[in-house]
């Protein structure tokens, strides 16, 4: 710790689910000093990933709170500026605060796709009836107007988007799901995966327009309907927009810190001399990862450094990967999952129409390169556990799949 005295400050920039996991570990750790986290949103920190359980009603907004080892946390202080060499940061209302090591978390926000109509006559912001999915607010808006919505549109078929539209059809409302890409949830799901996930959605009164992109959202002072790029017009009264998000990345640029796509760090997730950068807001080896797992590897990397735990810690990188349980659509998906991307891979599949499942190994030889686990989940922690080990498997791999119980597959 290269803090100025015996108590060193540390200042954590956003209120999410990267600085919380932080602030708990060092705390956990006995790091020295003060830690403070400052968020802009005027709540305290609570967990991201379960917004679409709190839409569906299946949990509530205090229940998903998160713990902050004993940090001061000042919700409602957004951070308008930095100066890293004089270690200071400014809040909204003027005031200046000094800090020793700076910890920038500040995450990411929605995208807002290329379609016409989104915003009202002003310009300000979003038409009535269109929503974005990002904060605990955003949620408590949805859900208010998802209790009078006859038929929803979800634009986007991402992670985020599959939760919100499975959250909605929860609450009774028709929702139809418009998705530019050729399947469902593309970047972490094979076309076969994808199709079995189509199917439950449709089960719980989800449909999915794939290969279709929206165009032009129609009505007054309230949404109506919504234009496909083929003509085509669907009528609806509420539109989620899951398109993605961007890290924010404004205030580590105009303080001249190196930035991309996101706020370029190294392995010690380090910016710039006493300032890092951890979760959506963080490009790490090219990289910007997005999901609340390589957050919270990065948090906990940086904790044992700055705690003085493990000064030397380095943080690999982490490997693609993605869990989705929301309302019974269950998936985990690891590593490579298209088997014809790579020349010398091959592919063990067992499926189960009947009961919805899908689960399927990516191997190079005899060593785990990829897999999906969609309905059926109960192989998880033996998939993770063989990614731990480098992709070594004991035994033949599809006992990963079954627990050693005698099943055929299909192996391409």
């Amino acid at each position: 710790m290269r803090g100025r005295g015996t108590t060193p400050r540390i200042a954590v920039v956003g209120g999410g689910m990267a600085a919380a996991r932080f602030a708990e570990r060092y705390g956990a750790l006995g790091g020295p000093g003060e830690v403070t986290v400052y968020g802009a949103e005027p709540r305290a920190p609570y967990n991201r990933v379960l917004l679409t359980e709190v839409l569906a009603g299946r949990y509530d907004a205090e229940s998903i709170a998160l713990p902050l080892g004993g940090a001061e946390v000042r919700p409602g202080c957004e951070v308008v500026a930095l100066d890293p060499a004089a270690r200071k940061l400014w809040l909204a209302d003027g005031a200046a605060e000094p800090w020793d090591e700076l910890v920038l978390a500040t995450g990411a926000g929605p995208v807002l796709p290329p379609v016409r109509g989104l915003r009202g006559p002003d310009g300000s912001g979003l038409v009535e009836g269109v929503h974005t999915l990002r904060t605990l607010d955003d949620c408590v808006r949805l859900a208010e107007e998802a209790v009078d919505a006859r038929h929803a549109v979800v634009i986007g078929g991402g992670v985020l988007g599959v939760s919100a539209a499975g959250a909605l059809a929860a609450l009774g409302t028709l929702v139809e799901i418009i998705h530019q890409a050729s399947y469902l949830i593309e970047r972490q799901l094979d076309a076969g995966a994808s199709g079995v996930l189509r199917e439950r959605l449709r089960a719980v009164g989800v449909d999915c327009h794939t290969g279709h992109r929206v165009r032009a959202v129609h009505g007054g002072a309230r949404v109506e309907a919504v234009e496909l790029a083929d003509g085509r017009r669907i009528d609806c009264d509420l539109v989620v927009l899951a398109c993605g998000a961007r890290p924010h990345t404004e205030l580590a640029r105009t303080a001249g810190l190196p930035a991309a796509t996101g706020v370029l760090v190294d392995d010690g997730l380090t910016a710039a001399p006493n300032v890092h950068a951890i979760g959506d807001c963080a490009e790490h080896r090219g990289t910007v990862h997005g999901l609340a797992g390589p957050a919270w590897e990065q948090a906990d990397v940086l904790a044992r450094r700055l705690s003085g735990a493990e000064p030397d810690a380095r943080y690999p990188g982490t490997g693609p990967r993605a869990r989705l349980s929301t309302g019974g659509l269950d998936y985990a998906a690891f590593g490579t999952v298209d088997e014809t991307r790579e020349p010398g891979l091959h592919a063990l599949l067992l499926t189960d129409a009947t009961r919805g499942s899908y689960k399927k190994l990516v191997l190079r030889g005899d060593r785990l390169v990829g897999a999906i686990l969609l309905g059926d989940l109960a192989a998880v922690d033996a998939v993770a556990g063989a990614f731990a080990d480098g992709g070594a498997i004991a035994g033949h791999p599809l006992h990963l799949l079954t627990g050693g119980t005698a099943m055929t597959g299909d192996v391409r």
